[in-house]
């Protein structure tokens, strides 16, 4: 391979990893085909409740994965605990932050987790 072929693979390697969520102003996004690329270093969930990076340790802190569904735990954590939820819908709040809703369906009825920035900031019943 020639340094011109190398070159190109790695830049567009390197374009293809960046971060892009398109959200689509206040309105939420329920896409399940939307493709959400992890550029981050802080795991958060897909339209499809997948994680977008490795979970096993919170990057921002270098503390181990939270244990129980308690306020201010990461998206991630919670599905980690929870499992696969029914539904996800990822959007942005008037004030540029990310707000994520994650639907389960319990024993109970269903359960709504609100998320603000990536922290559980409240559980609907």
């Amino acid at each position: 391979m020639t340094r011109i072929t190398i070159a190109a693979a790695l830049a567009s390697a390197l374009l293809t990893a960046a971060c892009s969520v398109d959200v689509g102003g206040t309105a939420f996004v329920n896409d399940k085909s939307a493709t959400v690329h992890a550029g981050t270093s802080v795991p958060v969930l897909g339209p499809d409740g997948r994680c977008t990076a490795d979970a096993s340790l919170n990057p921002t802190s270098g503390r181990a994965p939270a244990q129980a569904v308690v306020l201010g735990i990461g998206e991630c954590d919670l599905v980690r605990i929870k499992g696969q939820p029914v539904d996800v819908l990822i959007g942005e709040s008037g004030k540029g932050q990310r707000e994520v809703q994650v639907l389960y369906q319990e024993p109970t009825g269903k359960k709504l987790y609100l998320f603000t920035d990536n922290r559980l900031t409240r559980i609907v019943e």
